[in-house]
């Protein structure tokens, strides 16, 4: 087998996980120096530190005044969880699903709640389901962004502004770096662990106007868990949503939170968090269209994601292979790059079709993704020169 010199830069920061993800570019643990430690959250100045997570979370997304926000357990998952047991079963559901994550939230929705009116509109990786498809006049239940396949919904057109039905937006990996139209979101979820690098175990809940008033109006037919229950007599647990969190938070997390947020707001903010994603994904994007052996998972470059892009090796040997064969070259040449200190954690979703999933969010420096795809080129090129002495 012939020598393949190896690149002579790393990127400085290897880290390309789809979450968690990078930390914000120069953090240290002194970062968290003033986190309220050893004190109880519901004490004032502990509840502050919350309500000021909450309020600067809703300032930089520029979330509507009249919206709630909340700290939730249990990450994005909880969230959205949150949203589907309280929220689902006034009327149907539409309930979207092209990656994971999205097939996660129907089955909980069929088997688990067991809805006798959910509509299932499905695609497969790479795809998106038929939007025009949608009914406004039953809840929809979508991930604006799909995580494990690299497809994003391009814009909020397809959503009716005069809606009877809630919209449920899964948002864990677009909120802060694509844009959100909240004309036509009702209820939208994220965790911490995503775009801004923020540490796991917390999620947040934002909510309109019309989804408060689902709550207030309308009771599940079945038990709630505490750690579910946002009403209380039949109205909303408002201090909920300014910082009296329904189980214990951890504070340091959200002291790093708070420091992430500070980052945003130094850099510009939203716009400028946006421009990050997008000059990171380009350079990918760019880097696929002079590359024969890749290609993005996602087909419709409206829909390319600007965060977690999935990529598809094609080269007709390694496509030759059986599906087993093809996650077995994913996953070595992943591998491969680990080893190297030259990418950590890009092979794909273990239920994605085999490939690589590279993060290009708001925390990662555009010269960190030039200075890897050199490295790409190399672990491609020496699995494909064991392919060829096998």
């Amino acid at each position: 087998m012939p020598t393949i010199a190896k690149p002579d830069v790393r990127p400085a920061n290897p880290r390309f996980s789809s979450g968690p993800c990078a930390k914000r570019p120069g953090w240290t643990a002194r970062s968290l120096d003033n986190a309220f430690l050893g004190r109880s959250h519901r004490a004032k100045d502990g509840k502050a530190r919350l309500k000021l997570a909450i309020d600067k979370t809703k300032a930089i997304l520029g979330v509507p005044s009249d919206y709630r926000a909340a700290i939730v357990p249990a990450s994005d998952t909880g969230a959205v969880e949150m949203a589907l047991w309280s929220l689902l079963g006034a009327r149907g559901v539409d309930m979207l699903a092209w990656e994971s994550f999205g097939s996660g939230w129907v089955t909980d929705v069929v088997k688990h709640l067991k809805l006798k009116d959910a509509r299932v509109l499905e695609a497969g990786y790479g795809h998106l389901p038929d939007l025009a498809a949608v009914d406004a006049s039953r809840d929809v239940v979508f991930t604006a962004n799909g995580t494990t396949s690299g497809v994003r919904i391009p814009d909020y057109d397809w959503i009716a502004a005069d809606r009877r039905g809630l919209t449920i937006v899964d948002a864990t990996s677009a909120a802060f770096a694509q844009p959100v139209d909240w004309r036509k979101v009702d209820v939208l979820t994220f965790s911490w662990q995503k775009v801004l690098g923020g540490e796991a175990a917390h999620g947040m809940l934002v909510l309109s106007p019309r989804a408060v008033e689902r709550l207030e109006t309308y009771t599940p037919p079945w038990p709630l868990p505490k750690v579910f229950r946002l009403t209380k007599k039949g109205k909303l647990e408002a201090g909920i949503f300014e910082g009296e969190t329904i189980n214990t938070p951890s504070m340091l997390a959200v002291e790093d939170w708070l420091d992430a947020l500070a980052w945003s707001e130094s850099i510009g903010g939203l716009k400028a968090l946006h421009a990050r994603a997008d000059a990171n994904a380009k350079v990918i994007f760019d880097w696929i269209a002079e590359t024969p052996w890749i290609e993005n998972l996602a087909k419709d470059p409206r829909t390319w994601s600007n965060t977690s892009v999935c990529l598809e090796i094609v080269d007709p040997a390694v496509a030759a292979l059986s599906r087993e064969g093809q996650a077995a070259f994913a996953k070595d040449m992943a591998s491969r790059l680990e080893k190297e200190g030259a990418a950590y954690d890009i092979a794909s979703y273990r239920d994605a079709p085999p490939g690589l999933r590279i993060w290009t969010g708001s925390t990662v420096e555009t010269a960190d993704l030039r200075a890897l795809l050199p490295w790409l080129d190399w672990s491609f090129a020496i699995g494909r020169a064991h392919l060829a002495s096998a």
